[in-house]
């Protein structure tokens, strides 16, 4: 497979050229053309003249047929993301559900004024005046997309924006670039003009550093490591910036669990995707009285997840992304080990496979729970009571999300109320969520400022006020 950026809606014709590979085979799965600085220079051109005359109903028209294009072709996107990712077929197809869901809400957010009226005649100093609010797009946005979602994190950056009429350029990761050129296509195909969309993977001094400072660019949406995130407002300078920069997400299971579910969700939390989300479990914290119990019921669990070929409908656990990643949660994993922690299953990887690991007597001080692990292990610690569980839960430079397991209102309640975090679901994983509804993140994991399709919307426009005589 041969693909090349996209300009303003039309292939390069010329580049460097950057070879896919499987993580599961290391076969090649396709080519990209890359894109230069003066492809990026050239992008934000054609943005800043992209057409500000789409209507609210053609540009619900262009995102409800690139829905259907894709529902039409879900098997052919999933086995591409699979092929670039090691992602399993089980994953990857829930992946392009989720995109859907982005592409049906940004359609109906597309249809929608939010627009709010105030009568100016409320005080001693109003008039006899009535004042509106209207949402303007903005002139050029841009949005960075990590390689753990290439389809989902593309579709949240792209959509919102054209529901909202704003012209972007987005640059997927130089490891998942093929399923983002793809949605590219079927975009324009769905009718979207050229200008509104350009895609740009290229060496990061001639793309993403030159979107991130150009002051034509009035957004940034960043989805990555905390290093890199915390050095784009230096980068930036003055303009607004939607950084979703990762998570180290508890599932708190209290005495009263029910342990059945509490396994559930941890494995679940644990493995799925590979590990490799930012909502995903990265710690479970138990009740000490019940852990002996619930350990047992994970590892039975974790059995489950049969790690393989990704291409293999049976296969519950595909790759890491690389097999770098691997060989690093393998050192992480055994400087665990080192301070005291126990394998019970896993722990083992060939090339970029990693097994679903659950690791048991974690000390609180290990880099396993005190940093963001980026794949399916899944850490389990005790703790003492409700108080200790919160308490730890908090103790980490991260604040995405969590999880809690718990029959009890009041302790579900004490959670919400204290911990630390952009969500906490209630016997659920931390990364449940809608696709319409509020994500993001506080401390590392970002700036408070939200995502999801709603949220979405208005970071890629402004608010205009504007009265008349009434």
């Amino acid at each position: 497979m041969n693909l090349a950026c996209y300009l303003a809606g039309q292939p390069l014709a010329a580049g460097r050229t950057l070879a896919i590979r499987n993580p599961y085979s290391g076969e090649t799965v396709g080519q990209v053309l890359m894109a230069a600085k003066p492809d990026t220079e050239a992008a934000i051109h054609h943005a800043l003249q992209a057409p500000r005359n789409l209507s609210r109903l053609e540009r619900h028209t262009i995102l409800d047929r690139a829905r259907q294009l894709l529902a039409d072709r879900l098997e052919t996107f999933a086995q591409l993301i699979t092929a670039e990712s090691g992602l399993c077929l089980r994953e990857t197809r829930y992946e392009i559900g989720r995109s859907l869901d982005v592409l049906r809400f940004a359609a109906m957010e597309a249809l929608r004024d939010d627009g709010q009226t105030f009568a100016a005649d409320v005080s001693p100093n109003g008039r006899p005046r009535k004042i509106f609010t209207t949402r303007d797009p903005v002139a050029c946005a841009a949005a960075i997309t990590p390689f753990n979602h290439p389809l989902n994190q593309v579709t949240h950056k792209v959509a919102p924006a054209l529901a909202a009429g704003t012209p972007l350029i987005l640059k997927p990761s130089e490891k998942t670039p093929l399923t983002a050129l793809r949605f590219a296509a079927l975009l324009y195909e769905a009718g979207l003009p050229g200008p509104m969309l350009s895609v740009l993977v290229g060496p990061t001094p001639d793309v993403a550093e030159l979107l991130v400072k150009d002051p034509r660019v009035e957004v940034v949406c960043f989805t990555g490591s905390v290093a890199v995130g915390k050095r784009l407002p230096a980068l930036a300078g003055y303009k607004r910036l939607v950084l979703e920069l990762g998570g180290n997400d508890p599932l708190i299971v209290l005495e009263d669990a029910d342990l059945d579910v509490a396994a559930h969700l941890a494995a679940e939390g644990s493995f799925r995707n590979s590990g490799q989300r930012c909502t995903a479990v990265k710690r479970i914290l138990v009740h000490t009285r019940i852990a002996d119990a619930f350990i047992p019921r994970l590892v039975a669990k974790t059995a489950e997840y049969r790690c393989g070929n990704p291409a293999d409908p049976e296969t519950r656990v595909g790759t890491v992304i690389d097999e770098p990643a691997a060989i690093q949660l393998m050192a992480v994993l055994h400087e665990a080990i080192i301070d005291g922690a126990r394998v019970l299953t896993g722990g083992k990887r060939r090339g970029a496979l990693f097994e679903p690991t659950v690791v048991t007597e974690v000390p609180r001080h290990s880099r396993l729970i005190r940093e963001e692990t980026f794949g399916p292990i899944a850490p389990v610690v005790r703790t003492d009571d409700l108080d200790d569980a919160i308490a730890l839960a908090n103790d980490t430079p991260y604040g995405l999300s969590s999880g809690v397991v718990t029959q009890r209102l009041d302790h579900a309640l004490a959670c919400v109320k204290h911990l630390r975090c952009g969500t906490v679901n209630i016997n659920e994983v931390p990364g449940f969520r809608t696709e319409n509804s509020p994500f993001g993140g506080i401390k590392d994991s970002g700036l408070g400022i939200k995502e999801g399709v709603i949220e979405a919307v208005r970071n890629f426009s402004t608010v205009k006020t504007f009265s008349l005589p009434w």
